[in-house]
């Protein structure tokens, strides 16, 4: 949007579609700059021949125009925002039904209810089970003893080391698998089941396997018809 050059009846220069450079391109007028710019202009008009009445009306009016403009952007923002998050929903409503694989390692805790994590390990053996809250602190370490090669639910009763109940929210877990020689057996902490249903907590949506929830369908590496097997 281009300005009248600005004459300041002195013998200076005139600024005229100003525009300010950054590197190799051009940054657009904003709206105060476009202020600062009207403001300049009407300072340092001549005296002797003032700035015409209707120009001054005329470049008020584009002034608002700009105005309205960026008001009429920040609304359409709010809107793509809220119809992408109405898309997400709608996506994870394709799920249902399905059988996925989803690569978590979380469990989520709500009023003392502990939904809780699965893993798998690729051998039998012996099984110790580290719970961090969301800040990567280790909250609780416990033993599940000689489990099988397969999967397998992560048997937390929702207590902290010391004993006390932890507070509602996502923890996440690390399992640590050694045969009976003491050697590492390799684990995944994989939630594999159909999604029988979506629940919203906090305003987002998440895919449920029976009690389980998938924290984030971003997670889903995995995805197939269900068959009377599963």
């Amino acid at each position: 949007m281009s300005i009248e050059a600005i004459n300041t009846g002195y013998g200076a220069s005139s600024v005229s579609n100003e525009k300010t450079s950054s590197g190799s391109g051009t940054e657009e007028l904003g709206m105060d700059q476009f202020l600062n710019l009207f403001i300049a202009q009407i300072q340092h008009q001549d005296p002797l021949n003032p700035l015409d009445s209707a120009e001054f009306t005329a470049q008020l009016a584009q002034f608002t125009s700009v105005e309205q403009l960026y008001g009429m952007n920040a609304r359409l923002a709010d809107i793509e925002e809220a119809l992408n998050g109405q898309s997400e929903q709608r996506d994870d409503l394709g799920y249902i039904g399905k059988t996925v694989k989803a690569d978590e390692n979380t469990m989520r805790v709500d009023n003392g209810t502990v939904q809780s994590g699965s893993y798998t390990i690729d051998g039998s053996g012996y099984v110790t089970i580290d719970v961090y809250d969301s800040e990567g602190i280790i909250v609780r370490t416990f033993y599940e003893g000689f489990e099988d090669k397969g999967e397998h639910d992560v048997k937390w009763d929702g207590k902290d080391d010391t004993g006390a109940f932890v507070g509602d929210g996502t923890y996440t877990f690390e399992i640590t698998a050694r045969d009976e020689n003491g050697f590492y057996i390799p684990s995944n902490t994989y939630i594999s089941g159909e999604v029988t249903g979506i629940t919203y907590q906090n305003g987002q949506s998440y895919l449920m396997i029976g009690d389980k929830i998938i924290n984030n369908s971003n997670n889903i590496i995995e995805v197939s018809q269900t068959t009377a097997n599963d």
